[in-house]
């Protein structure tokens, strides 16, 4: 079978578009949870600390924590998983402190996203990127 240098290009086009949809697909799995999250409500910067590695060399186990005081709950969300909504986390009245930390497995690098629903109703939020070395959902 012979290709001429137009069929080529078609070819290398439509394999370039198709590696690139799953990458939009992700994204909007991590807003559809984030949407999920808030209820839609608007989400502001500040009252929330993400601390996670700006270089992770192995992303099957990259260590996060958040903390936010006065927060009821708090969600990771890591936008290139194929399932974004990383971990929950509720805290009680008799909560000590609102903060959390634990090992996440990210796919490649992307932005961790910490939200924080507030004993008031409001939202916070803090991002994070991080670059994995050796992706940890099989890549």
């Amino acid at each position: 079978m012979n290709f001429t240098r137009r069929d080529a290009l078609v070819i290398g086009a439509g394999a370039f578009t198709a590696a690139l949809l799953p990458i939009q697909a992700f994204a909007s799995l991590a807003d559809d949870a984030e949407a999920a999250f808030t209820g839609g409500a608007a989400t502001t910067d500040g009252g929330i600390e993400l601390t996670a590695p700006e270089i992770a060399e192995n992303g099957n186990t990259v260590p996060v924590a958040v903390s936010a005081p006065g927060a009821v709950s708090i969600i990771l969300i890591a936008a290139g998983n194929p399932n974004p909504d990383v971990a929950t986390f509720n805290f009680g009245p008799l909560s000590g402190s609102q903060s959390a930390s634990t090992r996440i497995r990210l796919a490649g690098t992307q932005d961790v996203v910490a939200i924080a629903k507030m004993a008031d109703g409001s939202f916070a939020r803090a991002a994070s990127t991080v670059k994995v070395t050796i992706g940890g959902c099989g890549g």
